[in-house]
């Protein structure tokens, strides 16, 4: 890979942006430096632990007491679970986790496509 471009996760494979995962898949890449890059994305993948899709929110009662409820969809169908306050920062650690796996494996599926046509010489052009 040439000193202009920049790899798509920092060397330590920490992944708290979005930015590192822009990426201008318009640029011409070698078969190695796309196959480098879906390693990496796998690594970071194996080292996620836990992991839950949804959202956490605070909820009031109507007599003024508050609690924490997770939502989310599964199978096509919505969920809702009361969370303890002692509960909360791991349920938030999760649902980051969660992020971070959908937005690796949508970089790992782009670059797999781009692998693909790399493979095939290509491809055809519309237009």
């Amino acid at each position: 890979m040439s000193s202009s471009k920049r790899p798509l996760l920092p060397s330590n494979d920490n992944v708290d942006s979005l930015l590192y995962l822009y990426y201008d898949t318009t640029m011409s890449r070698s078969q190695a430096d796309l196959e480098a890059e879906i390693a990496r994305i796998k690594k970071s993948l194996s080292a996620l632990g836990r992991m839950h899709p949804g959202s956490l929110s605070r909820q009031k009662r109507s007599r003024g007491e508050e609690y924490w409820q997770l939502s989310y969809s599964h199978a096509g169908r919505g969920h809702t679970n009361y969370i303890r306050p002692g509960d909360a920062p791991q349920v938030r650690r999760e649902l980051k986790n969660y992020q971070k796996f959908r937005e690796l494996t949508s970089r790992w599926i782009a670059l797999e496509i781009e692998l693909a046509k790399l493979r095939r010489g290509g491809g055809s052009k519309k237009g």
